[in-house]
């Protein structure tokens, strides 16, 4: 897992869907997000930052004051925030680093109203670990769309949420074939073996070689 080429993909994670005011709208959603959730995508994030991969944030944002931009779904189902709007900042437990990209999309795919995929190939990512929610909703289609363009996807299954386990469980068996399907606590073994076998190989570079003229050491 090149760090160079991995990035982790950080989807609506922001104050109009799982944010504070969500507590009293949406009470059950809300306490299973900070319980299960939440602690598995700053685990990710403090992975991801660790090893140097590319972080990009996602959120749901008009770039109209009236939404006349967004997606007929959205428009549809009434999705969407003012551009600029509280509703739109990434929640303080996942905030983004100063030069981590934030881009607003108003589709469920930011591969449809993002620049995302030039973004990814200028920067020379192969690798894209998914997380964020909603499970059944924008983490499918991104997670399909992004097979669909050849990159190689890895959803994080317990940094992602729906409206109920249920609906969560129900859209990995949708889109397990579009790529891996594993825990945060995977992803950070990986990581971990990948570290070690970093260490062993930059200690046999250093280590002193055995002669192969051993009369001569004689």
């Amino acid at each position: 897992m090149d760090p160079r080429r991995t990035a982790l993909l950080l989807v609506d994670l922001q104050e109009g869907t799982c944010g504070a005011e969500q507590a009293s709208q949406r009470p059950g959603f809300h306490g299973l997000f900070r319980q299960r959730t939440l602690p598995a995508l700053q685990r990710a994030l403090a992975l991801a930052r660790r090893q140097g991969f590319e972080v990009i944030h996602t959120v749901i944002a008009n770039l109209t004051a009236d939404g006349r931009d967004r997606s007929l779904d959205y428009k549809r189902c009434g999705m969407g925030f003012p551009p600029g709007s509280a509703q739109t900042r990434v929640i303080a437990e996942l905030a983004p680093l100063a030069d981590e990209l934030v881009l607003p999309k108003s589709s469920s795919s930011p591969f449809n109203s993002t620049a995302l995929d030039y973004l990814l190939r200028n920067i020379g990512i192969e690798r894209l670990i998914v997380a964020g929610i909603l499970t059944d909703q924008c983490i499918d289609h991104t997670v399909k769309d992004a097979a669909d363009r050849g990159y190689r996807v890895i959803c994080l299954t317990d940094a992602c949420m729906a409206e109920s386990l249920e609906r969560h469980q129900a859209a990995l068996d949708c889109f397990r074939g579009y790529g891996e399907l594993i825990a945060v606590a995977e992803l950070a073994e990986r990581l971990g073996r990948r570290g070690n076998l970093d260490g062993a190989a930059q200690r046999d570079a250093v280590a002193p070689q055995p002669s192969l003229n051993q009369d001569a050491d004689a």
